[in-house]
C-alpha cells in the first residue's frame, strides 16, 4: 500500500491537460474549461500538438516543453498514447497523473504501469471521471457542475455515481473536500486512498461507493486504519447477485460474497448502508450525534401520530425505548396538562406553548437514564416552530450530543430546522428517517468496537498439527479432495474439538458387526462414500440401532437405497459411532470456506437436516478470539435459544466460542483446507461434541494465514531468551496483556513516564491502553519482554513499538523499560529484535525523537548506529534515524503493483 505522491494528485499546485481542445463535447475541452472556471491558484497548462493557443493561452507539444514541471497531468488522449505520455511526464518530474482516457488494452495498462514505475509516478484510472479537490479550487474532471466546499470525502468506482452525488449534494449544500472517481484503478485503489485521507486535515468523513475489492488485505488494513481515526461509510453495489454456486459442504453454500463483505466492513470498524441517501445521512448523524453512546430511545413529540410512527420504526429496528421513572413522571406531571401520554412516547399535546416544550426537554435532559432523546414536532397555528426552536437550543447545547431532532413538514419549519441545524443538532424529515440513523449508529458503534479486537492465537492450547495433516496429506496422495468421516473427525480431535467416537468398517453387515463390538450399542450407522457428501439425503444414516439384528438389517436396507438413488457411488464401506444421549442439546453449524475476494472464511447457525431452509447462519473473518466469537454467535436467531429456555438450562457457550477460535487457527495452519463443516454440533449447559464432519481439501492452498484479509496474531516471532539465568520470552503484544500493561505503566517512575511520553502522566486512560495493546500488526509492531510468574501469569519488563508509514519507508519508534531494570541489558534485546524485525519486513529507516536530556535512550540507540538528523530536530528533542540494511528478497513494498 502506497500514499506516496498521493499529494501531489490531491493537493497538486499545478496541472497540465493533455489533449486540451476546443472541441465541443470532448473530454479534453471539459476538463480544461473545468479547470479555468474553478478557483485553482496554481498555474493550468494546456497541451496539444494541434494548437498553439486556447482561449488566449499558450498551448505546448510536449511535457519538456512546458516552463515548469507540473505536479499533475490530466491525460485526455486516444489509448496508444498513453504510456508513452506516462513515460515523458515521469522524465521530467510529473509524479501524479489521471488517465482519464477509456479502452485501454491489457497491454496498454501494463505499459503504462511499467512506464510510471521508474518514478513512482502515480495514475489515477485510467477510464475515470477525474477527481475534485474543492476546497483548492481543483476541478479536474468532466462533471457537468463543480462541487462544494465541505469536509466529506466521496470516493467511487463509478463516474455516473460522482456526477449523480455532485448534483443531489448540491442541491442540499453538502460540501465535499474530495471526489475522486477511481476509474479501473490500475494504480489508484482504495486501500492508498483511505490511508491519505485518514491523516488529511480537511476530510471529517469517508464515503466510499464499492462495486469490486482486488486487494483484499491492503484494502482491510487501510480501512481498519482509516476507521480508528473517523468515520468511515460505504454503499456496496451487488447486494442482491445470482447467488453462489453449489459447494460440496453446507458452509460452502452458505458463504455468499456479499455476506462476507458484510463481515469485513463490520471487522473494519466501518458502516455499511444501503442507499446513497443513507450514505449521508450516515454521514450527518456521525458528524451531530456520533457521540452519543445510549442503546435506547426516549420519543417526545407534539402530535401522538409522529410518536406512533416512531415507536414502531423503533421496534422494527430492534431498539428499544425507555421506561421513564417515576421521578421524571412526576416531573412531568406538573408540567404537562392530565391527558399527556403519561409514558414514552411522550405527546405533549398538540397545542403546547413554548414553555410545555422546554420544561420537557429540561425534565428529560436531567435525567441521565432518559437516553437519547428524538424531538418531534409538528406545525400548528398555535406557536410558531421557530421561536420553539430558539427556546429549546440552549437546553440542548447544555446536553451535547443527547438530542435528534425531526422537524416535520417544510416551509412552516424551515427555520426551525436551520436554527437547530446551525446549533450542531441531527436533523431529520421524518420520525422513522431518525429511528433509522439511531440504528445505524448503534450498528456503527458495535463495529467499532470489533475494531478493537486484534485475536491472537487459539485459546484452547497447541494443536497437534502434525495429527492433522497426517489424513490431509494422505487424501491428497490418493487424489482425493474429501476426506471420510473418520479422517474428518481425526483433524477435528487434533485441535481440541471434541468429537463422537466413530470406527470405520467394510461394504458388509458381517464387517459392521464386528466393528460394533467395540463400541456396544445403541449405534447410529453411515454410509461411507467419497462420492456422497450429504448422508440424509440418500438415506445414508440410520440412528437409534439397539442390537446386531438392527445393524444388519440397517446394513441391507442402506445399500439398497443407495444403490437405486446413487448407482454411480463408490461405496467404501460404513461408519459406526455410540448414540450420545444429550436431551437438551441444541444442533449448530461450525465450518470455514474461502471466500473469492476475502478468502478464509468462518460460518456459525442453527444446524440440522435443515440448515438452508432455516437460513440461520452468520459469517466472520477470521482470526478470532473469544469476544469476536460470541459477536459472531449474537447474528443468529439461534443465539437466544442457547441462553436456555423452559427447562433447557444456557448452553455453556465458552465450548462453543472454542470450537469457533479452533476452526480460525485450522485455517491459519493448514493452508489445503478448502472446506469444512460440523453438522451437527451439540452444544448444551455440559459443552460441545462434534456429531458429523465433512472436510475437502484442495493443493491450491487458498486457506492458511497468509490468505487472511486480516493479518493475525505473528506467533513466529515469539522467541524465548535467557536474561541474566532467567527464562524470559520476547513476543509481539497481545489484546490480552492490557491488564498487565497497565501495571507496567503503573511501576514506572514520573522521569521515565516523561521521558517516554513527553508529559507527565500519572496514569492512561483505558481507550490509550486498548490502543496500545490492540494493534494492527499489519502496520505497527509492539515487542514486549515478559517474565513468567507462577500460576501461568505474566509480567511486562519492556516494550518496545513502531508504527510503519504506509509506504513503508520509515518506522517511528519508541522504547521503555521499566524503572526498576534498566540499565541491564532488555532495552538493547528490544531494540535489536525491532530492528531485525522491521529489516526483514523490508522498511528503509527507523526513526524516533529522544529529548536531549534522556542520556540512556541516546546512549542505546547510538551503540545500534542510530545517527541524529540536525534538520529534523529541535532544543528538545534529537531526531534519530538508522538506515536499515534491506533484504531485497523480503522487500513487497511496490507502489504500482499490478492488480
Amino acid at each position: 500500500m502506497s500514499i506516496r505522491h498521493l499529494d501531489r494528485l490531491l493537493d497538486a499546485k499545478s496541472v497540465a491537460v493533455i489533449g486540451a481542445s476546443d472541441r465541443p463535447g470532448s473530454v479534453g475541452a471539459t476538463v480544461w474549461r473545468n479547470l479555468r472556471a474553478g478557483h485553482f491558484a496554481g498555474p493550468i497548462y494546456a497541451l496539444n500538438p494541434k494548437h498553439a493557443t486556447l482561449d488566449g493561452e499558450t498551448v505546448f507539444r510536449r511535457p519538456a516543453d512546458l516552463p515548469q514541471v507540473p505536479d499533475l497531468a490530466v491525460l485526455c488522449t486516444p489509448p496508444a498514447t498513453v504510456p508513452g505520455l506516462i513515460d515523458e511526464l515521469g522524465r521530467f518530474g510529473t509524479r501524479a497523473a489521471i488517465v482519464m482516457t477509456a479502452g485501454l488494452s491489457t497491454a496498454q495498462k501494463q505499459a503504462t504501469l511499467d512506464a510510471a514505475r521508474p518514478h513512482l509516478l502515480r495514475i489515477l484510472g485510467p477510464n475515470c471521471l477525474g477527481l475534485l479537490s474543492p476546497q483548492i479550487g481543483l476541478n479536474a474532471s468532466f462533471a457537468h457542475t463543480d462541487a462544494l466546499v465541505g469536509n466529506v470525502a466521496f470516493v467511487s468506482q463509478s463516474g455516473a455515481l460522482v456526477t449523480a452525488v455532485l448534483d443531489w449534494a448540491k442541491s442540499r449544500h453538502i460540501g465535499f473536500s474530495h471526489m475522486i472517481s477511481l476509474g479501473e484503478h490500475a494504480d489508484v485503489d482504495f486501500g492508498d486512498l483511505l490511508d491519505y485521507l485518514a491523516s488529511d486535515s480537511r476530510t471529517r468523513s469517508i464515503l466510499l461507493y464499492i462495486e469490486s475489492i482486488e486487494a483484499p488485505r491492503k484494502f482491510m488494513s487501510a480501512a481498519r486504519a482509516a476507521a480508528r481515526n473517523k468515520p468511515v461509510i460505504v454503499v456496496k453495489a451487488g447486494r442482491a447477485g445470482n447467488g453462489v454456486k453449489a459447494a460440496a459442504s453446507h458452509t460452502g453454500a452458505l458463504a455468499g460474497s456479499d455476506v462476507v463483505f458484510d463481515a469485513a466492513i463490520r471487522r473494519a470498524g466501518m458502516l455499511r448502508v444501503d442507499t446513497l441517501q443513507d450514505l449521508f445521512m450516515a454521514a450527518e448523524t456521525l458528524a451531530r450525534f456520533g457521540g452519543n453512546r445510549d442503546e435506547a430511545l426516549t420519543l417526545m413529540t407534539n402530535g401522538g401520530g409522529a410518536g406512533v410512527m416512531a415507536a414502531d420504526a423503533a421496534a422494527l429496528a430492534g431498539i428499544p425505548l425507555r421506561d421513564l421513572s417515576d421521578v421524571v413522571r412526576s416531573k412531568l406531571d406538573a408540567v404537562l396538562p392530565s391527558t399527556w401520554s403519561h409514558g414514552n412516547p411522550i405527546d405533549i399535546i398538540g397545542d403546547a406553548p413554548v414553555a410545555r416544550y422546554t420544561e420537557t426537554l429540561q425534565t428529560l435532559l436531567a435525567d441521565r437514564d432518559s437516553g437519547a432523546v428524538l424531538f418531534m414536532h409538528a406545525p400548528t397555528a398555535i406557536v410558531r416552530s421557530d421561536d420553539i426552536a430558539r427556546a429549546c437550543v440552549p437546553i440542548v447545547r447544555e446536553s451535547p450530543g443527547r438530542v435528534m431532532a425531526c422537524w416535520l413538514g417544510d416551509a412552516a419549519v424551515a427555520d426551525a430546522r436551520r436554527i437547530f441545524e446551525d446549533a450542531g443538532v441531527a436533523d431529520y424529515a421524518t420520525p422513522e428517517e431518525a429511528v433509522r440513523a439511531f440504528a445505524m449508529l448503534r450498528t456503527y458503534r458495535r463495529n467499532q468496537a470489533l475494531l478493537l479486537e486484534a485475536p491472537t492465537a487459539s485459546e484452547n492450547g497447541l494443536p497437534d498439527i502434525a495429527a492433522a495433516r497426517q489424513p490431509i496429506e494422505a487424501a491428497l496422495a490418493e487424489g482425493r479432495e474429501m476426506l471420510d468421516e473418520v479422517e474428518a473427525k481425526a483433524v477435528l480431535k487434533a485441535y481440541g474439538i471434541p468429537v463422537v467416537e466413530t470406527v470405520a468398517a467394510g461394504p458388509s453387515a458381517s464387517a459392521v458387526c464386528t466393528a460394533a463390538r467395540t463400541l456396544g450399542y445403541p449405534l447410529a450407522l453411515k454410509i461411507l462414500s467419497p462420492d456422497i457428501s450429504h448422508k440424509s439425503d440418500v438415506g445414508g444414516v440410520c440412528l437409534n440401532l439397539s442390537d446386531e439384528n438392527d445393524l444388519r438389517d440397517a446394513v441391507g436396507e442402506m445399500l439398497s437405497r443407495v444403490s437405486a438413488l446413487r448407482p454411480q457411488a463408490k461405496i467404501a464401506g460404513f461408519t459406526l459411532q455410540r448414540m450420545v444421549k444429550r436431551p437438551h442439546a441444541q444442533e449448530l453449524i461450525v465450518g470455514t470456506s474461502i471466500d473469492s475476494v476475502f478468502g478464509p472464511v468462518l460460518l456459525f447457525g442453527q444446524g440440522g437436516t435443515a440448515v438452508e431452509v432455516l437460513a440461520d447462519t452468520a459469517i466472520a473473518l477470521p482470526p478470532l478470539n473469544r469476544v469476536l466469537a460470541r459477536e459472531l454467535v449474537s447474528r443468529t436467531r439461534v443465539a437466544k435459544l442457547l441462553a436456555g429456555y423452559r427447562d433447557h438450562p444456557p448452553v455453556r457457550l465458552d465450548a462453543v466460542c472454542d470450537v469457533l477460535i479452533s476452526l480460525s487457527q485450522m485455517l491459519a495452519d493448514l493452508p489445503e483446507l478448502a472446506e469444512l463443516d460440523i453438522n451437527p454440533l451439540w452444544a448444551d449447559h455440559e459443552g460441545v461434541i462434534a456429531l458429523d464432519a465433512r472436510l475437502r481439501v484442495s493443493r491450491e492452498k487458498r486457506a492458511g494465514a497468509a490468505n487472511f484479509a486480516i493479518t493475525p496474531y505473528p506467533v513466529e516471532l515469539v522467541e524465548n531468551i535467557t536474561w541474566h539465568g532467567e527464562p524470559i520470552t520476547l513476543r509481539p503484544i497481545r489484546p490480552e496483556d492490557e491488564a498487565q500493561h497497565r501495571a507496567f505503566v503503573e511501576q514506572l517512575k514520573p522521569q521515565d513516564l516523561r521521558l517516554r511520553f513527553f508529559s507527565v502522566r500519572r496514569e492512561l486512560p483505558r481507550s490509550e491502553l486498548a490502543r496500545l495493546t490492540q494493534i494492527d500488526y499489519a502496520r505497527e509492531m509492539a515487542f514486549i519482554a515478559v517474565r513468567h510468574l507462577p500460576g501461568a501469569t505474566q509480567e511486562t519488563l519492556g516494550v518496545v513499538r513502531a508504527v510503519i508509514d504506509p509506504d513503508n519507508v520509515d518506522a517511528e519508534f519508541a522504547i521503555v523499560v521499566r524503572s526498576d531494570l534498566k540499565g541491564q541489558g532488555l532495552g538493547h534485546m528490544l531494540l535489536r529484535k525491532m530492528i531485525d524485525f522491521l529489516v526483514q519486513r523490508g522498511t528503509q529507516r527507523m526513526v524516533g525523537l529522544v529529548l536531549r536530556e534522556n542520556d540512556a535512550m541516546r546512549d542505546l540507540v547510538r551503540t545500534h548506529g542510530f545517527v541524529v538528523d540536525a534538520a529534523a530536530s529541535d532544543v528538545d528533542a534529537l531526531h534519530y534515524v538508522l538506515t536499515l540494511q534491506v533484504h531485497a528478497e523480503t522487500t513487497e513494498f511496490d507502489a504500482l503493483a499490478v492488480k
